[in-house]
């Protein structure tokens, strides 16, 4: 009889719908791939909710290769665009947006809020003085800061000047966690369930959302950081395909000429004989009760890391431009916005 693993003991460190949805039975995936940018959208109704633990609504996620190439970057901004134009819904132009800026911009992967901020072309003022072009929609933007700099719980900002200002939007953006490699800088996640402060490092608050600010919340967010767990565990998982693209590829000269062959890209069949030889007991474990074993070595004694990419100041400064860039230009009729 196969061991059961209770996994309460192990807190997935993920804000990915499209992780915590990836074992749910039945789960419609409406998924579009627009020139190697994929596009996966979910749409979570009450059943769903109780089964994944996640917030009823749409949750459309962004998923491209690396955004450093200004080739790339310009193909996902484009797709991001068109993607967060489907949640904005505004009457007219002097409809207020407030955008918020979350996280800690001391602290660079959780910088992306506070930078993407920077670039928002904000208006609000300029509505009051009247000398806004028709072109422009009224805009706000606040970075609140994090509970650490501030003693104030985020949520209680950003429900103070929108009980001031009275939005008719507000787009939250923040930086998430994941519990892929893979998805880490290379995944953006828009939703309108709204979004739980400081969940990238693991440090939830209270949420924002339509519940609680009596306005309609988009939250984007790109998962910056991931646990020691998630690395340690994939690390194995590579191992095991490439132990087995290795055999499979021995005898074929025409491989031995290829260096450092990407054989993430090739179909991989990962059999359990295969994994047993090469890593024995560990071997035996399927990926839930892997990342079960390595909680139980690591946490104990504090080595349970929450890392980043060593290039995530120019990654945060990439992602950053996507995302205000695709703010202004689906808020203000113009296509004056620059991506470099």
């Amino acid at each position: 009889m196969k061991h059961e693993v209770d996994l309460n003991k192990y807190s997935l460190r993920t804000d990915l719908m499209i992780e915590a949805a990836k074992n749910v039975d039945n789960l419609k995936l409406n998924e579009e791939n627009f020139d190697g940018v994929k596009v996966t959208e979910i749409d979570i109704d009450d059943e769903k909710s109780k089964v994944i633990g996640k917030k009823v609504g749409k949750y459309i996620t962004i998923e491209f290769d690396d955004v450093t190439d200004i080739n790339n970057r310009k193909k996902v901004l484009d797709v991001f665009a068109t993607q967060l134009s489907k949640l904005v819904k505004l009457e007219s132009k002097n409809d207020l947006v407030l955008v918020i800026g979350l996280g800690n911009d001391s602290s660079t992967p959780d910088s992306l809020g506070p930078l993407s901020i920077a670039g928002i072309n904000v208006t609000n003022h300029l509505y009051e003085l009247n000398v806004v072009d028709e072109h422009y929609q009224r805009v706000a933007a606040i970075t609140p800061s994090v509970m650490g700099k501030t003693g104030i719980e985020t949520s209680s900002i950003i429900k103070s000047v929108a009980d001031s200002i009275k939005p008719k939007l507000i787009i939250v953006i923040d930086s998430l966690a994941s519990t892929s490699l893979s998805r880490l800088n290379k995944t953006i996640q828009l939703t309108n369930s709204g979004i739980s402060p400081g969940s990238g490092i693991g440090n939830r608050r209270k949420e924002i959302s339509l519940e609680t600010l009596d306005t309609p919340v988009i939250a984007i967010g790109v998962p910056t950081v991931v646990d020691a767990i998630t690395i340690v565990s994939d690390t194995i998982n590579y191992m095991v395909k490439h132990y087995i693209y290795s055999k499979q590829h021995l005898n074929i000269p025409k491989y031995k000429l290829i260096v450092n062959n990407n054989y993430l890209k090739e179909d991989i069949k990962i059999n359990n004989q295969d994994k047993e030889t090469l890593l024995g007991l560990v071997g035996k474990l399927d990926d839930n009760e892997l990342k079960l074993l390595l909680n139980d070595v690591l946490s104990p004694i504090g080595y349970n890391l929450i890392v980043t990419p060593n290039e995530i100041d120019y990654l945060m400064e990439c992602l950053s431009n996507i995302i205000y860039s695709g703010i202004n230009k689906i808020l203000h009729d113009y296509d004056e916005n620059k991506i470099v």
